[in-house]
């Protein structure tokens, strides 16, 4: 079910900006039970929305691991993103004009203490397991770091403990394109699209392998002099494709929420903030993700006390989170043994 939490308190961001409330779109399946032992806190990436059953089917909905008949599943839409949360198209109530560039944006940080009010009003005391991927990942660690004793199990995949400087630099440069866009200064909707477009396309090149090209996009036969090649039509097609879903403002908002990401910032440190982490944890890399190299993940659990680091194959690369249903529910049912009733590993 997809509602709407309105927070119509101030709101103090990392950055000292203070602002009158803000809401946020979320998504239950299944409810709480009566020992409020049952929740599931899922956390989605870059430009998904709060609705995991659409973007992970093979992992949430009726018979798959996270099933509504068994679990309670949150899954809260991003601050800054298009999908019904506060974000840079709602209107600033002390302007009466829509935020566009001026829009607060949100660290990680402040994602994070902006949902526990929400789990507060669904009365919430633990969660029995929170995962998610990419900058989904790096809003679970906040959490854990923040309150150690919230999560039984943390599942983070595809992730790090701190944004990396290569990883602000794809950030940056996808930014520079949406910059480039001369609509971008522009206060409309759609100001910054085409940017945005080549933005994406740049994006999916850290998100995708060296090998999924050669396997999914050949090269054709006779090319420059006929054929069209496969990898550019597809790279035109995925910045459409974003466009008729998204707009450039949140795009370059919550492309700096990531970068913001340090579990060390105003700690004593990185290791010692992942020291601090309580959750049983399982974290999961790609073996050959080049936006978040397994090196990130391995980091981390050696760092964390309970945990423990798996590696996965995917032709897909970092998107391999995504899609990989089956290693992935394998490794957690390993990791959570006899907390899932259905035992039959379900394909899409």
């Amino acid at each position: 079910m997809k509602e709407v939490y309105y927070h119509r308190q101030d709101f103090t961001l990392e950055s000292g900006i203070t602002i009158p409330g803000y809401h946020l779109a979320y998504t239950t399946y299944g409810k709480l039970n009566k020992k409020k032992d049952n929740v599931v806190w899922i956390f989605h990436a870059l430009t998904a929305n709060s609705l995991p059953s659409e973007w992970w089917p093979g992992l949430v909905g009726e018979e798959r691991l996270f099933n509504p008949e068994e679990h309670f599943i949150v899954c809260v839409n991003m601050p800054g993103s298009c999908y019904g949360s506060f974000s840079p198209l709602d209107i600033n109530t002390t302007t009466g004009e829509i935020w566009y560039h001026d829009f607060p944006w949100f660290t990680i940080k402040d994602m994070v203490r902006a949902y526990k009010p929400l789990k507060d009003f669904l009365q919430i005391e633990r969660i029995k397991i929170g995962i998610g991927g990419s900058t989904g990942g790096q809003q679970l660690l906040e959490w854990a770091t923040e309150d150690p004793e919230l999560f039984e199990y943390i599942i983070p995949m595809a992730t790090n403990a701190i944004h990396s400087p290569w990883g602000i630099a794809f950030n940056a440069t996808q930014r520079m394109c949406i910059e480039a866009d001369s609509s971008w200064k522009e206060k409309h909707n759609k100001a910054g699209e085409e940017g945005m477009k080549a933005a994406r396309a740049l994006a999916l090149l850290s998100y995708r392998h060296y090998d999924t090209y050669k396997a999914t996009q050949p090269r054709p036969e006779g090319y420059p002099f006929s054929g069209h090649p496969d990898a550019e039509s597809y790279q035109r097609y995925q910045g459409e494709k974003l466009a008729n879903r998204f707009n450039a403002f949140s795009y370059y908002f919550l492309s700096k929420a990531m970068d913001s990401h340090d579990l060390g910032r105003n700690r004593k440190s990185l290791k010692q903030a992942l020291n601090s982490i309580r959750a049983k944890t399982l974290m999961i890399g790609i073996e050959n993700d080049i936006l978040f190299p397994v090196e990130e993940q391995i980091f981390a659990a050696s760092h964390i006390p309970d945990s423990k680091c798996e590696i996965i194959k995917s032709t897909y690369g970092h998107d391999g989170f995504l899609l990989e249903y089956e290693q992935i529910e394998s490794l957690i049912r390993t990791f959570i043994p006899g907390f899932f009733k259905n035992k039959i590993l379900k394909s899409t």
